[in-house]
């Protein structure tokens, strides 16, 4: 079909018979298709996102800015003022953190054509921020066709070069590989190659893993930022869709959310890093509202090797509202953190109210405690007898249960035989 189609370019020089053969066949000669009509215009990137085309080597890329002044709050959280980081570069293992200048770190997040990774993904978007002066300049470097991928990447490293500090969320695991990987294709110097790199997932994950159900950038945004994004908003899972319809139609109108999203995980990402520094630098201050924040903040400290401090908070968030697991979960840390620090006076009340409760560890520790420091073996034996006791009434699985009873009847024997020569 396709080849009388091209023989029937030349109508003229079919007779009518012939034509109208082709006709019934189902073949129309030329004189009988019309034109398609032409394929509505998009409407281009610059008429949908307020931005500049940049010049770059190799060609040019579109650039979007946004600057947030000093008095900027993202909720009840301002990026302004921004201090230096020692705690956090003590949990990030990385003491470059605790002395750069505010002006050296650069936030940053891609859009990608996918979740996947490899060279098959693109980061069509990639936002980044950094601090000028009394400023948050925000740029995002936007990728109107594949063929403009080294112009962009261009664009972003000049943007990141006064930076000696990366500041991501789930960076490590994506963002910062997947422009590893792109930089690398296109034989472009990596921009970022001996940056200091903070991811905050995992700090988040510290922080609020036991008071929030997700640890998504945007849900901590809503729930500890106290600020909720506006309609604009466009679910990540949609991301990659719209952007290859972009590339289909043309027609950027759908990718404004889009920009927005990146927008506004750059900036929450300045505002968390500046939240979490604070509830760092001032643990025991009213500012913090939660107890499980305060036993969250706890934990961190204790892995630090700051126990005085540790232990100041596991009592203040014992003093506020908890949950009843996570109470009594934080009467154990804290009572083994008090023994650690040589307190035993106040880890043995502290095992006293848990073995009151009926916590198994705590008959185990008051055992080891008069055996050992009260030498008391006949006091430790009956807290060993007790805590068998209290193991078979509880409803915990079988493997849990044959834990305690082999420790237990160890330690029972032994402590049979001890007090046995005590009493002689």
């Amino acid at each position: 079909m396709e080849r009388w189609d091209i023989i029937a370019v030349m109508p003229a020089l079919l007779t009518p018979s012939l034509a109208d053969r082709l006709r019934s066949l189902g073949v129309r000669p030329a004189s009988d298709l019309k034109p398609a009509p032409d394929k509505p215009a998009g409407a281009p990137i610059q008429s949908v996102v307020d931005g500049r085309f940049v010049p770059a080597r190799g060609g040019e890329t579109f650039v979007a800015e946004q600057v947030f002044a000093a008095d900027y709050r993202h909720g009840v959280a301002p990026i302004f003022p921004f201090s230096p980081l020692p705690l956090v570069a003590a949990w990030a293992r990385d003491s470059r953190l605790s002395v750069l200048d505010p002006s050296s770190f650069v936030f940053l997040d891609t859009e990608t054509s996918g979740l996947a990774g490899g060279t098959g993904t693109y980061a069509f978007l990639v936002g980044a921020g950094r601090f000028e002066g009394g400023e948050f300049r925000l740029q995002q470097f936007f990728m109107r066709d594949p063929a403009e991928e080294s112009s962009m990447l261009e664009a972003l490293a000049e943007f990141l070069a006064p930076c000696r500090a990366l500041v991501t969320f789930n960076g490590k695991a994506f963002d910062a590989p997947l422009l590893v990987t792109r930089y690398s294709l296109h034989s472009i110097p990596l921009p970022f190659k001996d940056f200091a790199h903070l991811d905050l997932l995992p700090l988040a994950r510290r922080l609020w893993r036991d008071r929030l159900p997700s640890r998504a950038l945007k849900y901590i945004e809503e729930n500890v930022l106290m600020a909720p994004r506006t309609a604009e908003e466009v679910p990540g899972y949609e991301i990659p869709y719209l952007y290859f319809d972009y590339l289909r139609t043309g027609d950027a109108a759908p990718l404004k959310g889009v920009f927005y999203h990146n927008a506004m995980d750059v900036v929450a990402m300045a505002a968390l890093l500046r939240h979490a520094a604070h509830m760092l630098a001032d643990p025991l201050g009213e500012s913090i509202e939660h107890g499980l924040d305060r036993v969250a903040l706890a934990k961190l400290f204790e892995d630090l090797g700051k126990w005085e401090t540790a232990a100041r908070l596991y009592e203040r968030g014992l003093e506020q509202s908890l949950p009843e697991a996570d109470f009594w979960q934080a009467v154990k840390r804290l009572s083994l953190l008090q023994r650690r620090r040589g307190d035993l006076e106040s880890a043995v009340h502290l095992w006293e109210k848990a073995a009151a409760a009926g916590h198994v560890y705590a008959f185990v520790e008051l055992a080891k405690y008069c055996e050992h420091h009260a030498r008391d073996a006949s006091a430790a034996l009956e807290w060993t007898r007790k805590a068998m006791e209290r193991a078979g009434e509880l409803d915990i699985p079988r493997y849990e249960y044959n834990h305690w009873v082999q420790e237990l009847e160890h330690r029972r024997e032994r402590l049979e035989g001890k007090a046995g020569r005590e009493s002689g």
